[in-house]
């Protein structure tokens, strides 16, 4: 009997274990992210950011966009919000040129910045005229962005009912609605300092 019992226990010890299991997520879940493979140099970024004597002064805004996806309407000035300041540096370029070569949003593939390239910025707040100043800037090239949230209005008239008259005839009737579209649009510019002590304006759309 006890040697039955020492070959049911050997024999459990080398069983295999059982598969996990594995859950497939949803499509709309799936997203792809991708990072820049050059090495990011922190101290050449901050090098960059050091203070100097120029100043760049910009206006943000977006216009609303046409059935062709074109901005057309009229100007919507960025209120109250941040505008981020990038130093061009090598890790950048990388990054930017992964950007337009994976970057697909309805596909849900994304291109970051790794968390320490992202620390070495600048940012600054609109006023509700959309103008933003970074001061104390050295000559070099940077990158500005920012994120403008808007609410396009329109109208569009729905079909109540029809009526006939004594004749046969039909009258389709419909009523005037009104709706709202919130969007966001990334708006993004490069500028360039090419002297110390120079202002430079900028149009950040």
């Amino acid at each position: 009997m006890e040697k039955i019992l020492l070959i049911l226990i050997a024999a459990a010890g080398t069983a295999s274990p059982l598969p996990a299991q594995y859950k497939e997520p949803e499509k709309k879940d799936k997203k792809e992210v991708f990072y820049p493979q050059t090495v990011f140099d922190s101290l050449g970024a901050k090098k960059m950011l050091a203070r100097g004597k120029s100043t760049i002064k910009g206006v943000a805004f977006t216009k609303t966009r046409n059935n062709m996806g074109i901005k057309a309407g009229n100007r919507i000035y960025a209120n109250q919000i941040k505008v981020i300041l990038l130093p061009v540096t090598p890790y950048f370029n990388a990054w930017y040129q992964l950007r337009k070569e994976k970057e697909n949003f309805r596909k849900r593939r994304y291109v970051y910045l790794s968390d320490n390239a992202y620390r070495y910025r600048l940012e600054a707040v609109t006023n509700s005229d959309g103008e933003f100043t970074f001061p104390e800037m050295k000559p070099g090239k940077y990158f500005l962005q920012g994120f403008l949230p808007y609410t396009k209005n329109g109208y569009y008239h729905e079909y109540t009912g029809a009526g006939y008259n004594s004749y046969g005839g039909r009258t389709n009737y419909y009523e005037l609605k009104q709706y709202a579209v919130n969007h966001e649009d990334r708006i993004e510019e490069f500028v360039e300092v090419k002297e110390d002590g120079e202002v430079v304006k900028v149009r950040l759309h």
